[in-house]
């Protein structure tokens, strides 16, 4: 296969299945991608696209290890794509067009068999193109959390608690299209006071797994009277668990948290910013026997660093440095990475086999959520900072600022890299990795 960057048409066919195994296959898991009206809060009902009606979609257990066949429903008339977001994973059955995962056509459907893994919290989610249109793409009510089970795990927990962040309503924020804004905001589908409580018991040892599903927006999260212990980032056990008083996560990223209830009440676990949790973005947690009304309680502090889950030993060397310019563009697209605008970006390479080190130079004055497919990636600098043993798959990078990042390229075929934001995925922010 040649270098150049896949066009659609051949990403649509490169990688796709064989009509004989498509008909073979029988599915473990199905999802139907459809028009649903979702009712956020009393009497305030939202139409978007969902999976199995459900927003979210349902929550997905999955073997490490163990192989699992997904079949795809699409009942619109448009064509669709579902990632599998932080699985290793082939290309063809990962859920992104541009590295040859078939799209799935209106009216249509396909089975994807894989082997989940690695073990931890991941989630799916669309990887349509939205542009313009607030009403597709990560706009959407298509996303869902999926727990990979690891081969052995003694739990260390009582109860487990997944949380989704999403907003709704959205709308271009001026003439120009530049950013986007949120009339509503959910955890779990549901305004803040709408629906089923967080029920808890004085002395459980709660596990929170949180997704921070929005299209375009960084959450802060706290709970009232309450400190979170950081188990693990995007899935992946960190290095030094801590805790933390806020969470900090940005489009995509995922913190596991555990909070020992000793503090009966009946509390508010939501956004730090007052004007997002007014307009829902909360969930109330409710000790057993307790009464009154749910109290918000503002945290003493806001940081949130990854560093501190993280060893202060350096990384060990990488043999392939890759340089990633992130910079604004004003041709009718909006950045480019290493000068260039996504399709026309270049094919970014690395050294098949070991550590190869992306090094992320933000020129612009916003921070970017950056995303790699299929793989991991482990902070080995932040701002000036040597770390190590900080494991994830989407990194925030702050603006104006460098940050330096290792994996292994042991994933054969090609792989995305985007900001996951969407708005800048589909305007420029968007490059195929090779090796």
């Amino acid at each position: 296969m040649d270098s150049k960057v896949l066009s659609r048409r051949e990403a649509l066919g490169l990688f796709a299945l064989a009509p004989f195994a498509q008909a073979q296959a029988k599915a473990d898991i199905t999802i139907k991608i459809s028009e649903v009206k979702a009712e956020i809060a009393k009497g305030k009902v939202v139409q978007t696209l969902a999976y199995n009606d459900t927003v979210p979609g349902p929550l997905l257990r999955m073997k490490e290890g163990r192989e699992v066949s997904v079949k795809v429903v699409n009942e619109t008339t448009t064509p669709e794509m579902l990632h599998w977001h932080g699985f290793h994973i082939p290309p063809n059955v990962d859920g992104a067009h541009e590295e040859g995962t078939p799209m799935i056509q209106g009216k249509d459907s396909r089975i994807y068999t894989f082997t989940p893994g690695p073990s931890g919290t991941r989630w799916y989610h669309t990887h349509a193109m939205a542009g313009h249109d607030l009403k597709h793409g990560a706009y959407t009510g298509q996303f869902g959390m999926v727990i990979i089970e690891p081969k052995s795990d003694p739990a260390r927990y009582d109860k487990e608690v997944p949380l989704l962040l999403h907003e709704w309503e959205p709308s271009f924020d001026s003439d120009m299209a530049m950013d986007v804004s949120y009339k509503s905001y959910s955890i779990n589908g549901r305004m803040l006071g709408f629906g089923t409580p967080v029920r808890v018991k004085p002395g459980q040892r709660v596990l929170f797994r949180i997704v921070n599903a929005s299209a375009t927006m960084p959450h802060q999260l706290a709970l009232s009277g309450h400190v979170f212990k950081v188990i693990a980032l995007d899935g992946n056990p960190v290095a030094v668990p801590g805790t933390a008083e806020v969470l900090d996560l940005a489009p995509g990223e995922r913190v596991d948290a555990i909070v020992e209830m000793k503090n009966p009440g009946i509390w508010v676990l939501g956004e730090t910013d007052d004007k997002q949790r007014k307009a829902g973005a909360g969930i109330v947690v409710e000790y057993a026997l307790a009464k009154g009304r749910a109290v918000w309680k503002a945290p003493s502090a806001k940081t949130f660093d990854y560093l501190k889950f993280g060893k202060t030993e350096k990384a060990p060397a990488a043999e392939n440095t890759i340089p990633i310019v992130i910079e604004p563009r004003s041709d009718g697209n909006l950045w480019a990475i290493n000068g260039k605008s996504y399709p026309n970006t270049d094919v970014i390479r690395a050294k098949p086999g070991v550590r190869n080190r992306m090094v992320f130079d933000n020129r612009t004055d916003m921070a970017h959520p950056v995303h790699l497919h299929r793989h991991t990636l482990e902070i080995t600098n932040f701002v000036g900072r040597e770390t190590s043993g900080v494991f994830k798959d989407v990194i925030m990078v702050p603006p104006k600022s460098k940050v330096e990042a290792d994996f292994l390229a042991e994933q054969a075929g090609p792989s995305l890299f985007h900001c996951h934001q969407q708005f800048h995925m589909d305007f420029g922010f968007m490059a195929l990795m090779r090796y």
